[in-house]
């Protein structure tokens, strides 16, 4: 029995997806719930599955085809077994000798390096991870990198011509350009850069933003870290971090503050009765900001788990469109990365958004007294068609007292 497979239902949001990669083709035998193709849309990469068990019996879109909601994309047929391959041919004299002890080594090295979701591609296509070069964090191999590796012919890797030029093909960080005078490498933007690209143009061009800046004076909490951390991961399983002590601070200060909370809408102001606070976290295809709903009622523990899930599945590139939508304020920390000082832009149709940045040992006087305390800079950038300068301020200083005095936040004071 012939079966469809179709683009998923998408959200109203997203309109449509670019076909990424076909883990399968025409004639393989494919499992129930086994991934099929992966499709790029501008937030996530969605998995499409199987299903039912049988055989892939056509592909009716290539890969780079944008496809829409329920588009039919392929056939499985039900039940069917796959042809058993040919007998592989008698090996000739001349075929290239067993790879190294060395090589292997280095091959099994990044295989375990890499993330469910990049080992799964690089199972699937056979690709050796030790012929890729990584773009992540320590020239980790992604799944985007095996991805381009495959668009660009790499899953069969054939040995370079000498003086062969490189071919452009689109990557998600930045390419290695080829070292030469004056080279240059031309790459298109991928889906979701550029959806970043839109979403920050219309924050520029549809909101009166305005920013305004505090500093804070972190050495209450990092000495309730320092005399509390291992027992809180102790209990938890989970190490307390500076963030939940902002969202906290943030989800509180948002009670007080209702319109630091809401959102503009035609001629129409909506507050919200909820925080939904959106954590912006860095990936290597780009930023992306899940959601911790109603913050408000979430405690330490709650939101430490929450930020840590939502990391790996960043990380690994399993971040669903429902992790994404919403959100009514969003926090950033650029202070990972040492930022000191920065801007950050609000995200429509959000009013407002938190900046953290680095920690840094300042001399600051307390009580007639020169010290030196861990301090940071800390940003609120608004709409100015609602908030008014006044609001801005008194949110800012509410997140101060409240972080400088963590027994407050505590005590929803």
């Amino acid at each position: 029995m012939s079966i469809e497979v179709k683009v998923p239902v998408l959200p109203e949001s997203v309109s449509d997806a670019i076909i990424a990669t076909w883990h399968k083709k025409p004639g393989d035998a494919v499992k129930r719930d086994e991934n099929l193709v992966d499709l790029e849309t501008d937030k996530v990469v969605l998995e499409v599955p199987a299903p039912a068990d049988g055989v892939l019996k056509s592909i009716l879109k290539n890969t780079g085809d944008t496809v829409g909601s329920q588009e039919l994309i392929a056939i499985v047929e039900a039940g069917a077994v796959a042809e058993a391959p040919a007998a592989a041919a008698p090996a000739k004299a001349d075929a290239p000798a067993a790879a190294s002890p060395a090589a292997a080594t280095a091959s099994s090295s990044k295989t375990a390096e890499l993330s469910p979701a990049a080992r799964r591609v690089a199972e699937e296509n056979r690709i050796d991870p030790a012929n890729v070069s990584g773009s992540g964090r320590a020239g980790q191999v992604t799944k985007e990198d095996l991805v381009n590796f495959m668009r660009s012919g790499g899953a069969t890797p054939a040995p370079a011509a000498a003086a062969a030029p490189a071919t452009a093909t689109a990557t998600a960080a930045a390419p290695a350009v080829k070292s030469g005078p004056r080279s240059e490498q031309r790459v298109p933007m991928t889906r979701m850069r550029t959806r970043i690209a839109e979403r920050l143009m219309l924050s520029k061009n549809s909101i009166a933003m305005l920013t305004s800046f505090n500093e804070i004076n972190l050495r209450a909490v990092s000495e309730m870290r320092k005399a509390h951390g291992e027992a809180f991961e102790k209990a938890n399983g989970i190490k307390l971090g500076f963030m939940s002590f902002f969202v906290k601070a943030a989800a509180e200060a948002l009670k007080r503050h209702p319109i630091v909370n809401a959102s503009v809408d035609g001629n129409d102001v909506i507050y919200h009765g909820y925080s939904d606070i959106s954590i912006a976290v860095s990936t290597d295809k780009g930023l992306v900001t899940p959601v911790l709903r109603n913050a408000e009622t979430m405690g330490f523990a709650d939101i430490e788990k929450a930020i840590g899930s939502y990391a790996k599945k960043a990380r690994e590139g399993g971040l669903s469109l429902d992790d994404l939508q919403g959100g009514t304020f969003t926090i950033t920390n650029g202070g990972t990365f040492g930022s000191l000082f920065s801007t950050p832009i609000v995200n429509p149709p959000q009013s407002a958004i938190l900046g953290m940045h680095a920690i840094k040992e300042r001399a600051i006087v307390e009580n007639g007294t020169v010290i030196a305390a861990p301090m940071m800079y800390v940003a609120l950038s608004y709409d100015h068609r609602i908030i008014d300068g006044k609001d801005a301020v008194l949110f800012l200083v509410d997140i101060k007292n409240q972080l400088e005095n963590p027994q407050r936040m505590l005590l929803g004071l």
